[in-house]
Parts: structure tokens; C-alpha cells; sequence
């Protein structure tokens, strides 16, 4: 099976970085804390940029760095692809040229992505002829992806590339990130403090506090796990793969299922069959001990309390079993004491259609 295995232990004036993981070698792995954490840290050792002190990396059997060998590639030598929060394209370059600067480093026996395949994932085909001075950010930031991948890289680093943007552009870019996920065999590490960039994009999940992992392991399990803080606060939420099974275009309507049964949410841009990865926050989500009737709310959903946790004060959290699907409501204490709510219980769950975030 393939994986990457990152080792790096070094310190720093006021800080550390110790870890050990064992990631997966294969779709998007995202890099999660908060500001000093050492997210940027991580991916600098990984990139070579930054040599720990004592450090291991081998990526998909192929060994980059092993200190106890006396082995460290260095950052020109690493097939890797770097993205950062500022584009950094060639200001008197227009968008080919850039991207033409990124295909020059690889030789033609050795390229796994062509030009034309990076240009058609990032939707540039329209901007080949723009002066990279006149992109707006999210233009810039597609481009320097897609130079990125122009050198057909093993091993994908993306250090927030969406953090300077705005909700509009963010908005933008995103559906392009998801496409290189879905259509590209390349192993994705994406650093970011958004959950919902994290919910959208990520199939495994590591947790870093204080240049420590606090925990690792498949996204949709540990942004659920009331033990760790992503299923906490106002951007708690579950992640629910469903998969589209009618479309009621009269209704700009699309109807979904999953393991804890339907979900309708209002899209017109779903297709019927087509796979779909939905956040589900934790704020949208009420509970009662019986169906409603005569109720605007389209979905509802039998569910099992599994777990209850003090959140903010005067609220709770509750993670619910919904057909084996994982999600969570965050409700009053008033609430929860009212409906006697326990491990065990059974409820209903109910989630407005418009609150679906696909």
C-alpha cells in the first residue's frame, strides 16, 4: 500500500517540532491548527526548505530524506509541487509563459501531467494570453496550481492557498481543488486553519497543537469526535458522502442518499448518480422525540445519541448515529435537559435543505 512517512524532530527559539506520521499516498491529506501550530513548518521540512535536526520522508517507497542513512535530497532535486498563500507568478510573464517555466524543470521522458491537462483542471483556457499583473487572486492562484502540477510532481504541497482571498474568489477556486483531487493520481498535503476548506477537500485528517500531533486519522472521524475541537464551536460540523438519486428541476431541487437515508438540498448543478461529499453544521441541525408534520423542513432523519458534550456555555453537543452516518447538533442545555437526552436515546434530527453545504 502505498504512504508517505514523515519523521521530523528539530527546535526552535520558543519552539518545537516533533512527529511522526504514517499518511496516506494517495488523494488529499489536510494539515489542521491554529496560527503557530507548525503546519508551515511541517511542509517546509517536507519540501527540504527547512532541515530538521533529525528527520525521515519517504514518499510512496521512494526515500527523500533519512539522516540516520546520511541521505537528504535536496529541495531541487524533490519531484514535489509547492503552492503558497501569495502566487508568486512572473509579474512581466503572461500566463503560458509562466506555466511554460514550470514545464521546463521536468524533461519530456519524465512528465505525468501534460500542459494541456493542467490548463483544462484549472479552467485557464481563457487566460493564456493575460499578463499575470492583470489576474485578479483567484486567477493568480489557479495559475501558480496549475504551474505546480506543470512539473508532474510525485508529492503536492499546498501551504493555505486560499487564505488571502476573499468568501467570492475562496467560492471560486475551491471546485477546481476538488476536480485535481477527483481526477489526479497525486498524493495531496493541504495546510489550512478553514474546517470548511478541510470538510470540502480532505480525506484524511492531521491534527497539529504546539508542533505535536493531537490526533490523525479519516476526516469524516475526527472532525465528529466530541474529544477534539473541530466538533466544537460555531463551525462544528459532519461530513456525509451521498450520492444523487432524483433531481426535481421544477423545484431547483436535488434529492440524495446516504446511509441515514434522503437528503434534499436546493442545486441545479448535480447530476443524478453522481457522488457527493456534503457538510452538514452542527448549528443547522435540530432534534425532537417525534416526527413533525405541517413542517418547511425537508429532511429528517432517525437517529441514536451517542454521545453528549459541554460546547459553549448554556450549550451542548450531541452526536447522533444516523444509519451509521455521524452527525452532530448543537443545542441548549435547556434543550437537551428538556427532551432528557442520554447515550441511547432515539430522536429525530432535522436539517433545512438550504443549510446543506455541498
Amino acid at each position: 500500500m502505498s504512504s508517505i512517512d514523515a519523521a521530523f524532530c528539530q527546535g526552535w527559539t520558543g519552539f518545537s517540532l516533533d512527529v511522526d506520521l504514517t499518511l496516506p499516498g494517495r488523494g488529499v491529506t489536510a494539515i489542521f491548527g491554529s496560527s503557530g501550530s507548525g503546519k508551515t513548518t511541517l511542509l517546509r521540512c517536507m519540501a527540504g526548505l527547512e532541515r530538521a535536526r533529525s528527520g525521515r520522508l519517504v514518499v510512496n517507497g521512494e526515500v527523500w530524506q533519512d539522516d540516520a542513512a546520511s541521505i537528504f535530497m535536496p529541495v531541487y532535486r524533490r519531484p514535489l509541487g509547492l503552492v503558497f498563500q501569495d502566487a508568486s507568478l512572473f509579474a512581466h510573464l503572461d500566463v503560458r509563459r509562466n506555466l511554460d517555466y514550470g514545464l521546463r524543470r521536468v524533461p519530456a521522458s519524465q512528465r505525468r501531467v501534460s500542459l494541456d491537462q493542467a490548463i483544462s483542471l484549472l479552467g485557464l483556457e481563457k487566460l493564456m494570453q493575460r499578463q499575470s499583473s492583470t489576474l485578479s487572486g483567484g486567477e493568480r492562484q489557479r495559475v501558480a496550481i496549475a504551474r505546480a502540477l506543470a512539473t508532474s510532481p510525485r508529492l503536492l504541497l499546498m501551504d493555505e492557498p486560499l487564505a488571502s482571498l476573499d468568501l467570492q474568489r475562496k467560492a471560486d477556486v475551491l471546485p477546481y481543488l476538488e476536480r485535481l483531487h477527483q481526477e489526479l493520481d497525486i498524493p495531496i498535503l493541504y495546510v489550512s486553519h478553514a474546517p470548511d476548506e478541510v470538510a470540502r477537500l480532505a480525506d484524511h485528517l492531521v491534527l497539529l497543537e504546539a508542533g505535536r500531533v493531537t490526533a490523525a486519522g479519516p476526516t469524516r472521524e475526527l472532525m465528529t469526535r466530541l474529544d477534539l475541537p473541530l466538533a466544537h464551536g460555531d463551525a462544528a460540523a459532519a461530513v456525509i458522502e451521498a450520492t444523487v438519486t432524483q433531481l426535481e428541476p421544477a423545484w431547483c431541487l436535488s434529492h440524495l442518499s446516504f446511509p441515514g437515508g434522503q437528503i434534499s438540498l436546493p442545486s441545479q448543478l448535480l447530476q443524478t448518480g453522481q457522488r457527493v461529499r456534503l457538510r452538514v453544521q452542527a448549528r443547522d441541525v435540530s432534534l425532537t422525540l417525534q416526527p413533525q408534520d405541517g413542517s418547511s423542513v425537508l429532511n429528517v432523519f432517525a437517529a441514536t445519541v451517542t454521545a453528549l458534550s459541554d460546547d459553549s456555555p448554556g450549550q451542548v453537543m450531541v452526536s447522533l448515529d444516523a444509519g451509521g452516518s455521524t452527525l452532530l447538533a448543537r443545542i441548549t442545555q435547556k434543550s437537551a435537559a428538556a427532551l432528557q437526552l442520554q447515550p441511547g436515546s432515539a430522536v429525530y434530527a432535522q436539517v433545512k435543505g438550504v443549510a446543506v453545504l455541498g
